[in-house]
């Protein structure tokens, strides 16, 4: 789900926090060493979110916010800032060519650059609170 989170809109609030859960308490926060992603450079996107990015001359970047039941990348374009609404059971990440995740939910894609340590460290991070909080599979039944 692509939002516009400019404006404080409780509907739409409501629904991202019915889609991906409330935001993690301090206290889960400070246990998990952030849930925050540093900078990350945008690569390449599917089309809905290139005709977005593309009405501005600044460099395309997002950031990740890890929820109890999904993830929000979120960016800005000219003024207005964006959400994808990502919850786990539809999050696709794979590791592409050299440094390069691209994020993935239905038909929505974010490939981003991920050249530093710090940057490979989150998304390890995100993948291993994806599998831990996994719904059980039926394979392991």
């Amino acid at each position: 789900m692509l939002v516009n989170v400019s404006y404080n809109n409780k509907a739409i609030s409501r629904n991202i926090d019915e889609t991906v859960g409330k935001p993690f308490p301090l206290k889960d926060r400070w246990k998990m060493g952030g849930i925050g992603s540093p900078k990350l450079i945008i690569t390449e996107t599917s089309i809905t979110i290139q005709n977005l990015l593309i009405l501005d001359n600044n460099t395309n970047c997002c950031n990740i916010e890890m929820r109890p039941g999904g993830i929000i990348v979120g960016f800005r374009s000219l003024l207005e800032s964006y959400a994808l609404v990502i919850p786990y059971y539809k999050l696709t990440i794979y590791k592409g060519d050299l440094g390069i995740y691209s994020i993935y939910r239905d038909h929505y894609f974010i490939k981003v650059k991920a050249d530093t340590k710090a940057i490979q460290k989150y998304f390890r991070k995100l993948l291993d609170y994806k599998a831990d909080n996994a719904p059980t599979s039926i394979e392991d039944l």
